[in-house]
């Protein structure tokens, strides 16, 4: 018995062993398994040391509803217009109502005594503004001041020691790079979502002064306003709109860069006023047949069609039909480069600029202007176009500003012909044509000269609020 109880225990001990064993082995490999292969960045810690200082943003401003009367369906000079007129109009017509509008957005605060930095279309209008902590305090807001060309705004709130946000350096983000969005997409506060940067110093017509941060973050309505952070927790973008076409994100979001926002942040704090550089010229695209015309190895830069009588550029020397390759030693590949680049530029600084002119490169230094007030662009008179049967004419920087764009040329009149079968009337304004963005009457006239025949062109309107895309064939 007593070797068979001596290999009992020996079997046992032998069975505990491998028990052990395979629960070791399991332990290991679970260790093992919790390990990432791939390491991805951890917003933890962000959210932990930041969240607190982002806010939400809600905002009340009242609008005028005007009645919806059915169209006079008769032309005005024909005999029984005035007849059918009465019933389009007149006294019986439902009078206009104002109506309150509420809009949310998103924000962060940047010093313990309560300045909230937000986009400025968030606020713009707004007579009630109220500012929402994540710890539920809820705050009413002064609105310091805004910037529509670069949709930047200042609010103040009643606080103190408050959670703050540090600020980066975005002219060091680099395509590739992480990013964080928080806000309050669609009303969901405190929502964070994360991304890549897609394209830096990325230009939009409507925004010719911003030079915007592309990334997929992904961002929806109630963003706006918001920070975007690099992945050391510095706020180096607001978040500000997005490319779509059913109004929900699709994958391009683009964000102001903060040294940007920043200029107007200072100047309204310290209540200065908001200087932008001006370079007095007309620009536009270079297409691969002018290029080839002017003796250019790429279609690049951005061609000067005219310039301002006594401006910056004209007192340099600069020429109409050269093409400005690099501006303060920064590449210049497109036309929509140039004016983030001149507008950022302090007005007195002597600038670089590299142009074509003739096949040759020359490199002219030019003392950038402070843009003027009431600015009505170069080759600012009415111009017929006769390849369109229509007259067009400038727009002031207020007739821009009340529009929400930056750039367009008013349509006066529109005669049987090309614009009129499209759809063009009075009162539009064309604000591109071709993919290039119309700065003055002098510009639309020159590119639709060139226009190729017979071909169908895009040409971007707009009537009110809206813009549109259309086709005009030139004959």
């Amino acid at each position: 018995m007593g070797p068979l109880k001596d290999r009992l225990h020996r079997h046992r001990w032998g069975s505990a062993v491998l028990v052990a064993g395979f629960v070791g082995a399991m332990a290991t490999q679970a260790a093992q398994a919790a390990q990432p292969l791939v390491g991805l960045p951890d917003f933890t810690p962000i959210i932990k040391h930041y969240g607190a200082a982002v806010v939400n943003i809600s905002s009340t401003s009242t609008k005028m509803i005007h009645s919806q009367m059915p169209v006079n369906p008769l032309p005005p000079n024909s005999p029984f217009y005035p007849f059918f007129q009465r019933f389009f109009s007149g006294p019986d017509a439902a009078p206009s109502q104002k109506e309150k509008v509420e809009s949310l957005g998103s924000g962060f605060i940047i010093s313990r005594s309560g300045y909230i930095v937000t986009a400025a279309h968030v606020v713009r209008g707004a007579t009630h503004i109220v500012v929402g902590l994540s710890n539920h305090h809820v705050y009413k807001a002064k609105l310091v001041g805004l910037s529509v060309r670069y949709d930047t705004a200042l609010l103040k709130i009643a606080g103190h020691d408050l959670p703050t946000v540090p600020l980066g350096n975005s002219d060091h983000l680099q395509v590739g790079q992480w990013l964080l969005a928080v806000g309050a997409p669609f009303g969901f506060y405190n929502t964070v979502t994360q991304g890549v940067v897609s394209a830096i110093n990325r230009p939009l017509s409507d925004d010719e002064y911003i030079p915007f941060i592309q990334s997929d973050v992904p961002i929806n309505p109630g963003n706006s306003g918001g920070p975007l952070f690099n992945m050391s927790g510095q706020v180096v973008g607001i978040n500000d709109q997005i490319y779509t076409s059913n109004g929900g994100y699709m994958g391009l979001s683009f964000s102001i860069p903060i040294n940007t926002a920043m200029r107007v942040v200072n100047a309204l704090k310290h209540h200065h006023a908001l200087r932008f550089g001006w370079l007095g010229v007309d620009v536009q695209g270079v297409s691969s047949e002018m290029a080839r015309a002017m003796r250019l190895k790429e279609p690049v830069g951005a061609l000067i069609a005219s310039l301002a009588h006594n401006g910056p550029a004209a007192k340099a020397g600069l020429k109409p039909g050269d093409v400005i390759i690099t501006y303060d030693n920064k590449p210049v590949y497109s036309v929509g480069q140039l004016p983030p680049l001149v507008g950022n530029t302090e007005p007195g600084a002597w600038v670089p600029v590299g142009i074509m002119r003739n096949g040759h490169a020359l490199t002219i230094r030019v003392r950038i202007g402070a843009l003027p007030k009431n600015l009505r662009t170069p080759g600012d008179h009415n111009v017929t176009l006769p390849r369109m049967h229509m007259e067009v004419g400038p727009l002031t920087h207020e007739a821009l500003a009340d529009m929400g764009i930056h750039h367009g040329v008013v349509v006066l009149s529109v005669d049987p012909g090309p614009a009129q079968n499209a759809g063009i009337v009075p009162g539009m304004v064309i604000q591109e044509v071709n993919g290039t963005p119309i700065v003055s009457p002098s510009q639309i006239a020159h590119l639709v000269a060139t226009l190729p025949g017979d071909t169908p062109v895009p040409v971007l309107i707009r009537r009110g609020k809206e813009s549109a895309y259309i086709v005009v064939t030139l004959p």
